[in-house]
C-alpha cells in the first residue's frame, strides 16, 4: 500500500495505490474516485465480520455507520479519498499499538486495524468535546484528517493543548482537564476556558482550526431557509 497525500494542507486528498489483491478499509462516503476494476464491499465493521453494535458505537463519535472495503484487481489499482472538512491529512503506521483519534477524523486504514469506540471519560465532556473517541488498534497504516493544517507535537512530560485543536494522540499519553490561565477568571475572560494537559511521552497531532469556534462564528450568520 502506497499513500500519497496531495494538495496539502488546505485541500488534502489521499491517493492510495494498492498491489494486486491488496485491501483498504475506509470511512463511508470518503471516496473521490477509484480504478474501474476495484472491488468494493460495504459492511458495518471488519470485512466479513459485520458488527451492528460497533457501527452504532461509531455513530456516537461522529463517524459513519458503514465502512467500505476496497480490493484491487489483478493489475492493482488506486483509490482517492477526501477529507470531511477542508484541511490536511496524515499517514501514520501502527506497530502493535493504539492510536486515539477524535470523532470525524478517521479516513482509512489497513484491513488489519481494528476500529472501535473509545471512552475518555467525562473529562472530555467537561472540556467541551465528545466523551467518545475512535480507537485504532493493531499493526498497519492509518489515515486521519484535520480541519486546517495538521502538525505533530512531541510530548515529554507535560504539554497543554486546547481541546478543539486535538486530532489524535498516542495511547502512551494521558490527559487531564485544567484551566488555561493562572486563575479561572482569566481563563474564561481570555476565551480559552478549559484545556487538556497531556502527561507522559508520545505525540499529539493538532489542527490549526477549531471546528467548534468556526461553527459558533459562522452559524449565526447563516440565513434560515
Amino acid at each position: 500500500m502506497d499513500i500519497d497525500i496531495q494538495h496539502r494542507p488546505g485541500n488534502s486528498a489521499a491517493k492510495i495505490n494498492l498491489a494486486p489483491g491488496e485491501e483498504l478499509t475506509a470511512e463511508g462516503g470518503a471516496m473521490i474516485s477509484m480504478s474501474a476494476d476495484m472491488n468494493i464491499t460495504t459492511t458495518t465493521h471488519t470485512k466479513g465480520k459485520g458488527s451492528i453494535l460497533k457501527a452504532a458505537k461509531r455513530l456516537l463519535s461522529g463517524e459513519s455507520f458503514f465502512l467500505n472495503h476496497y480490493t484491487a484487481g489483478p493489475g492493482g489499482g488506486e483509490v482517492l479519498l477526501a477529507a470531511t472538512l477542508p484541511g490536511d491529512m496524515q499517514e501514520y503506521e501502527l506497530d502493535n499499538e493504539k492510536l486515539i483519534v477524535q470523532g470525524g477524523s478517521y479516513v482509512a486504514s489497513s484491513p488489519s486495524i481494528d476500529i472501535d469506540l473509545g471512552w475518555q471519560g467525562f473529562k472530555s465532556f467537561l472540556s467541551g468535546e465528545s466523551v467518545f473517541w475512535i480507537n485504532l488498534t493493531g499493526s498497519g497504516k492509518v489515515i486521519f484528517n484535520s480541519f486546517g493544517a495538521i502538525y505533530p507535537v512531541e510530548v515529554d512530560g507535560e504539554y497543554i493543548v486546547d481541546s478543539g485543536h486535538i486530532v489524535a494522540f498516542n495511547e502512551t499519553l494521558e490527559f487531564s482537564i485544567t484551566k488555561a490561565g493562572q486563575s479561572w477568571l482569566s481563563s474564561f475572560l481570555g476565551g480559552e476556558g478549559l484545556v487538556c494537559k497531556f502527561h507522559g511521552q508520545g505525540t499529539v497531532w493538532c489542527q490549526s482550526h477549531n471546528p467548534g469556534s468556526f461553527g459558533n462564528t459562522v452559524g449565526p450568520r447563516l440565513k434560515s431557509r
